[in-house]
């Protein structure tokens, strides 16, 4: 048997009276502790396990694209969102999807896919990307007034010029020319504040930057 000096048993009997008024406490804050780093494991365990299921899926939505399988892309897009809603790949394959069913004539389902991921995918950068792609299909269908709608939230600032310059084409379409020529300018504007001018190293960005001025200057304004 272990022998105390007198001031080692009273540091004892202390820690033994303070262990019957707290102890309860203590384990009970370990314990709550430990579920929550199980929860956030779990949670993490759980977001990589989605992520990876559902890269599976869309690779496989990527072949069928490829081969222009329709059936395979619209029931690999449907699984995705139906199971997969929270992560990017599910926005990634409705724009996919979308785009090979508009090109094999099914406006119905493209524009079903581009409204779902305009509003639910969970990447801003895809939902904006979305919200481009279906006021272009409006714009096709004459419907401007929806068309304008999906452009009147302002994207990043990488889509700013892509958004007015559809806003233009929407608003020439409607035979509004002094606004399609202001929304016009303000593309050129967007781009030339990304540092996009004539100018610039990037050859597709001048360009682009050249088209919107002969977009522009074909209403009577000036770049």
């Amino acid at each position: 048997m272990a022998v105390y000096d007198h001031e080692e048993q009273e540091q004892l009997e202390s820690l033994k009276a303070w262990w019957r008024d707290h102890g309860n406490k203590v384990i009970s804050a370990v314990l709550v502790l430990a579920l929550i780093a199980a929860a956030v494991f779990g949670w993490q365990w759980w977001q990589v396990k989605q992520a990876g299921d559902a890269s599976v899926i869309y690779g496989q939505l990527q072949a069928a694209a490829e081969k222009k399988d329709t059936k395979v892309v619209q029931d690999a897009a449907v699984a995705l969102v139906d199971k997969y809603s929270g992560t990017a790949f599910a926005g990634m394959g409705a724009l996919v999807a979308a785009r090979v069913e508009q090109d094999a004539g099914d406006s119905k389902n493209a524009q079903a896919q581009l409204a779902w991921a305009a509003d639910k995918a969970s990447d801003p950068a895809l939902r904006d990307l979305a919200r481009l792609r279906l006021a272009g299909l409006l714009l096709d269908q004459k419907s401007y007034d929806d068309a304008l709608k999906q452009l009147a939230k302002a994207p990043e600032k990488n889509f700013a010029p892509r958004y007015a310059e559809l806003k233009g084409d929407v608003l020439l379409a409607q035979g509004k020319q002094d606004e399609a020529r202001a929304a016009y300018q303000d593309a050129l504007n967007q781009l030339d504040g990304q540092g996009a001018d004539a100018g610039s190293a990037s050859q597709q960005n001048a360009v682009y930057h050249q088209m919107l001025q002969i977009k522009l200057e074909s209403l009577g304004g000036k770049a």
